[in-house]
């Protein structure tokens, strides 16, 4: 039988399937244990419910990808777990409304980031796993879009006008933006940048948190430094908005308490913002190549510059502490031809 026809249980893994189940295997096992906290804590019962569900969901994607891995014999990544992560009696460090902005995110990064994966794997099985993710992250997505619409919480992009007709580029200054005068800024444009305001301030809100319980002082200053990064894109993407007659996004109320005592490692808080990071310089290199202007063009270089540093810096900290499992390397053939002689 050719290997076309050929059930996928008779197929090894490809790098592409190894790399999406393996890096998808730590993210969710992360979610899992900030997912386990919040359900512990939180009172409202309608956000309970989404908490529960969106919770049980991902534990169901890691089953599914423990077993992917136990049937190729492949080492099941250590990735992070509540028994060693999460300190459940600890206070609660976001409220209620913080946990639904959570599910809610979380869900809008996932179906950007499977959909990567799901065009990159080979297996028929692996994709149809990476599809239903794909499904269940859109669902999971409108029900917490829905519940935040419903409770007052979420910030709607900004309206504007429908066009007459259609028009056609004619001017030669189109992407003028640095020099000479501004044109209005277009639709797509103007979602990235709502779109970059929005989870900029979701990191801000989870930056502050982890600021204050981290007890390490090398860790909480470089925690602040990224959410002052977060601050300064929200501070010009504002005002791109304000210049266009838009109102400033602004949070809708603070959500972190009071609380001083870290309900979760530091390896699994470095960790997070560490899949953070490559999730915000993937959007912002997908926001500047959709850019039409010279003045966004250069505001997205200058923060993808700022970000990719503050990654680096980032992964520095991780490895020095040896928090960070490695990725699965190809066979170093070399290694083994001169370990012979």
């Amino acid at each position: 039988m050719s290997q076309q026809s050929a059930p996928s249980a008779n197929i090894r893994f490809c790098s592409t399937d190894i790399g999406g189940l393996w890096s998808i295997y730590q993210q969710e096992s992360i979610n899992i244990c900030f997912l386990t906290f919040f359900v512990h804590h939180v009172k409202d019962e309608e956000i309970t419910m989404i908490a529960k569900e969106s919770l049980k969901q991902t534990e169901s994607r890691l089953l599914r990808m423990k077993q992917f891995f136990e049937e190729e014999r492949y080492p099941i990544p250590d990735a992070f777990s509540v028994n060693s992560d999460v300190q459940l009696d600890a206070p609660p460090l976001f409220h209620d409304p913080f946990v639904l902005s959570y599910v809610y995110m979380m869900n809008r990064l996932s179906m950007i980031n499977y959909g990567f994966i799901a065009a990159n794997v080979s297996r028929l099985d692996v994709f149809e796993f990476f599809k239903e993710c794909i499904q269940t992250s859109s669902d999971m997505y409108g029900k917490a879009l829905k519940l935040m619409m419903e409770k007052g919480v979420y910030d709607r992009p900004p309206k504007m006008n429908y066009p007459a007709h259609n028009e056609y580029v004619q001017k030669n200054n189109f992407l003028d933006g640095i020099f000479g005068e501004n044109r209005r800024l277009n639709a797509v444009e103007l979602t990235e940048i709502f779109f970059n305001i929005e989870r900029n301030y979701f990191s801000i809100i989870i930056m502050l948190g982890f600021a204050q319980v981290i007890k390490d002082k090398k860790l909480r200053d470089f925690i602040i430094r990224g959410k002052n990064i977060s601050e300064k894109q929200i501070e010009v993407f504002n005002k791109l908005l304000m210049e266009e007659d838009l109102l400033g996004m602004v949070t809708v109320s603070m959500e972190v308490t009071d609380s001083t005592t870290s309900p979760f490692s530091e390896k699994l808080v470095m960790m997070l913002i560490h899949t953070l990071n490559s999730v915000d310089i993937t959007l912002i290199s997908h926001a500047l190549s959709l850019s039409m202007r010279t003045d966004l063009f250069a505001h997205y270089t200058k923060f993808a510059a700022e970000v990719m540093q503050y990654a680096k810096d980032t992964f520095d900290i991780v490895v020095e502490r040896q928090w960070l499992e490695q990725p699965p390397l190809v066979t170093d053939r070399r290694q083994l031809i001169y370990s012979n002689q």
